[in-house]
């Protein structure tokens, strides 16, 4: 019985021994899993080994020219090999939702702010002083009092406007040249400072001309139809700037011009491609890139916000509509040969 009660004994130290080893075994694998858990929280890498960005982008609708920027954007990203996480957000015209979007960007931490539009912008300024913010699509960055000057960039904030200087100029003088003594007919949405800041381009850029413009406001796209209507009979010619709510109803001003046999002429090629006649453009891919080149060099760290300043679009050149043309009862002319592009079918 004595030698029973040892053996047993024995048989139970081991089994305590054993169980003991697995505990331990379980515990180191808890403990690896956690750390390398751990690691994965503490600075994220992509699987390539590289630093991985996050870029929370927003713009305030979808149209052509504001996507096509955007694409232009990610494109230079791409091409940098840079390794970014996008966080997209359209505001739909709403400027609660701009706000909204940029105050969600701060909260989540971004590593940089594309802004694609002067509202998306102003709004991004507004939510920080600290992410950095590159904007594109903003006809005029320092009458929004987005930097101090297009020489120099603001503390966190930096990009490229879509106004050249000379277009809304050159937009007039061809107005004046190939139809003199007209009434231009303009819609916008005055809500919008990039369409009042144009809009007051264009009436200077009228004084000396031939040319008498006509206004009508609108508060949202729901207006514009209506708006473009009572233009009929008073207006000779339509001039629709690079204004967003404008632009994105686009087609109910082209119906009025095509219907009515008036000339249109837009702001950029993406309008000129729905059906307007002629514009004096910039291509917003291009822009876009060149906004995308910037933001990469910061996230790489290799220049800060401020030493890279706002820049414009590099040219602008005339592009004509031959179908919007006949379609708005246009006599053409053969000046125009040489800038025709295909519109959209």
């Amino acid at each position: 019985m004595k030698k029973f009660l040892q053996l047993l004994a024995i048989i139970t130290f081991i089994a305590i021994l054993t169980a003991c080893g697995s505990d331990s075994d379980n515990t180191v694998a808890e403990s690896n899993e956690d750390a390398t858990n751990s690691s994965k929280t503490e600075g994220e890498t992509s699987s390539d080994g590289g630093e991985t960005f996050t870029v929370g982008a927003t713009q305030i609708l979808e149209h052509p020219s504001l996507d096509k920027a955007y694409e232009g954007f990610q494109a230079a990203i791409k091409d940098a090999g840079l390794n970014v996480e996008y966080d997209f957000k359209s505001a739909q015209n709403d400027q609660n939702n701009v706000k909204t979007i940029s105050d969600s960007f701060v909260a989540d931490g971004v590593d940089l702010i594309f802004a694609n539009s002067t509202p998306s912008a102003l709004g991004a300024l507004q939510a920080t002083s600290d992410i950095p913010i590159v904007f594109t699509s903003v006809s005029d960055a320092v009458e929004a009092k987005l930097v101090p000057s297009m020489d120099q960039a603001g503390e966190n904030i930096t990009g490229n406007v879509d106004l050249h200087p000379d277009a809304i100029s050159e937009t007039v003088k061809f107005i004046d040249q190939y139809f003199p003594d007209s009434k231009v007919g303009m819609v916008y949405n005055a809500g919008e400072q990039n369409s009042v800041t144009q809009v007051d381009e264009v009436k200077k850029a009228a004084e000396d001309t031939s040319l008498e413009i006509v206004e009508r406001t609108v508060a949202n796209t729901a207006e514009v139809q209506q708006s473009v209507t009572t233009l009929v009979g008073e207006a000779d010619v339509i001039y629709i700037i690079t204004d967003n709510t404008v632009v994105s109803a686009l087609d109910s001003v082209v119906g009025v011009a095509n219907d009515q046999d008036i000339p249109l002429i837009v702001g950029e090629p993406d309008s000129l491609a729905k059906g307007g006649f002629a514009t004096f453009g910039i291509d917003y891919y291009t822009l876009g890139y060149r906004t995308g080149e910037m933001a990469a060099d910061i996230l790489s760290g290799e220049k800060k916000v401020s030493e890279i300043p706002p820049e414009f679009p590099p040219e602008i050149k005339l592009f004509i509509n031959k179908d919007a043309a006949e379609e708005q009862g246009i006599e053409w002319n053969s000046d125009w040969d040489e800038s025709v592009v295909e519109a959209e079918k």
